[in-house]
């Protein structure tokens, strides 16, 4: 193991090569034992080299890559030690006789290892000394080209093999060749490269688990979170649903128990009578046959029973039930939708402008219903005011003085969502209305003439048109407004798209007859009010 090699595997506490080494949270190394009892002696689990504390103890993961990297480090040093070992140890001498003796030196040439007595004419004969020597080895033959029997002395970086001098003009003249002292370097210098790269892909990854966790964790959070919400409502809607049905059951109980007392007492009242008559008709059957004149006509004026009751105006029909269910659906339903939205307004402004935008609709614009100055586009989504008036029929439709045109999309239950473009004006109008307003003369937009609306006047005074009118102060000139009817709740709600706030909402409305979007895009003063008001897609997250 080279040196800066070892130094990339040292534990900073003991300065040893890792032994079991372990990674914290912080992504740092050590041996497992080492900071195992550093923080047995401390009351605060921190990292040794970047001081980041702990609140509880961290498990400690093996760093599988350093420990596969160190064992193999550890490998080739030992490999390195026995190989150094033979070259003074297990290298004899291949001339001396039994015993041999140690050989001191082994010849590329003769491919052979000699003892020191025997390596003495290859240092004194002068065609020896020409022989190539080196420390003792004994797969000398490996060391040896096949073709030539001359010594590997260089390696062809471009075949990635080791040739001898003689290989070169044969078949590498125009390869890359390097001393085998520099092609170890390299390949060395290369392999700490890949040591170091191997450990930025590490400490990435480690990062990427990091975030990946963390992200799953706050997951984990938020799903537990709204579990719990989600459990929590939908066992208040379940108790809600519940109460209803019983006050419904007990209701109708009330009222079928009422009809049955008034049924159990005209019949008692009747039989009462059936009896007396049907004793009064014993009597005058006994009565006629008396022989006794005094006593017949004492008898007679008391017949029939006095007191009977004229029964021929009462009347007891079958009481209807039909109708009860709907009935009872029609009031769960608006009690559902008012504890929903008051739920909703709960959360966070982002999630109920989503929760609405799920109840959107494709509105188009009412040609029929125009005034005769609206220019509306081809696709009917967009609509501006024009000078000029279009000659168009007067029909009952049709807004004849006000600058108005409705949607063609009608709506008598349930609830619906629509958005509007209205950047770039300085005056609209905007919301829902009865199916049934008046769209002659001039018209008061407010919830007793049947209209929902807010306005823009003066580009910058935002009016809700209630009863009275409420003036809207507003953070910023929205660009885009959505609008939501929940027909059952007696809900209109506007909003802001892009910020997601809710702007206005007219509450307990009472809707009579089928609702239509409103749109007003008003005067193009001068060109001044020229922008469209244009409906759009809903885009959901």
């Amino acid at each position: 193991m080279s040196g800066s090699s070892e130094e990339q595997f040292l534990c900073s506490i003991c300065l040893e090569v890792f032994s079991e080494p372990v990674s914290t949270p912080c992504g740092h190394n050590f041996c497992k034992r080492c900071i195992s009892q550093t923080w047995d002696t401390k009351a605060v689990c921190k990292c040794p080299l970047c001081n980041k504390s702990f609140s509880i103890r961290p498990e400690l993961c093996v760093n599988a890559l350093h420990s596969e990297m160190i064992s193999q480090l550890k490998l080739e040093k030992r490999s390195r030690s026995m190989e150094d070992m033979s070259f003074f140890s297990e290298v004899q001498c291949d001339v001396c006789s039994e015993p041999k003796l140690k050989a001191v030196k082994s010849c590329l040439v003769c491919l052979s290892s000699f003892c020191e007595s025997h390596l003495q004419p290859h240092l004194t004969v002068s065609g020896l000394k020409r022989h190539q020597l080196m420390e003792p080895v004994d797969d000398l033959e490996d060391r040896m080209c096949p073709t030539h029997q001359r010594p590997l002395e260089l390696f062809c970086n471009t075949d990635q093999s080791c040739v001898c001098t003689m290989c070169v003009p044969v078949k590498h003249t125009k390869h890359e060749l390097w001393s085998l002292d520099e092609a170890c370097e390299h390949r060395r210098s290369s392999l700490q490269k890949t040591v170091v790269q191997n450990q930025n892909k590490v400490e990435q990854r480690r990062l990427k688990v990091q975030r990946i966790t963390a992200a799953l964790d706050q997951t984990q959070t938020e799903a537990d979170r709204e579990t719990q919400q989600m459990v929590k409502v939908f066992s208040d809607i379940m108790e809600s649903v519940q109460r209803c049905l019983d006050h419904h059951l007990e209701v109708m109980e009330q009222s079928l128990s009422k009809h049955k007392e008034r049924a159990q007492a005209l019949i008692q009242q009747l039989q009462q009578e059936m009896c007396e008559l049907e004793k009064s008709s014993t009597e005058a059957q006994q009565l006629s046959l008396s022989t006794d004149p005094h006593h017949f006509l004492q008898r007679c004026p008391a017949l029939p029973p006095a007191g009977l009751k004229d029964w021929s105006d009462v009347s007891f029909e079958p009481q209807t039930c039909e109708g009860s269910a709907a009935r009872a659906l029609s009031e769960l339903e608006t009690r559902l939708s008012q504890k929903i939205n008051k739920v909703f307004k709960q959360l966070p402004k982002k999630d109920q402008l989503r929760r609405v935008q799920t109840f959107a609709v494709n509105v188009t614009l009412d040609p029929d219903s125009a005034h005769p100055a609206l220019v509306l586009s081809e696709d009917l989504k967009q609509v501006h005011h024009s000078d000029v008036k279009n000659k168009h029929p007067n029909t009952s439709q049709r807004f004849t003085k006000c600058s108005n045109v409705l949607g063609k999309q009608s709506f008598s239950s349930g609830r619906f969502y629509f958005e509007v473009q209205v950047k770039g004006k300085t005056d609209w109008d905007l919301g829902v209305a009865q199916e049934s307003v008046n769209r002659k003369g001039e018209i008061s937009l407010s919830p007793k003439s049947g209209f929902w609306t807010m306005v823009l006047k003066n580009r910058d005074q935002y009016i809700a048109l209630a009863n009275p009118p409420v003036i809207l102060s507003l953070k910023r000139p929205p660009q885009k407004v959505g609008v939501f009817v929940d027909y059952g709740a007696g809900l209109v709600s506007f909003h802001d798209v892009d910020s997601a706030d809710l702007i206005y909402s007219f509450t307990g409305c009472r809707f009579r007859w089928r609702l239509l979007p409103f749109f007003g895009p008003c005067l193009n003063n001068g060109g001044r009010n020229s922008a469209p008001l244009i409906i759009t897609a809903v885009q959901t997250e």
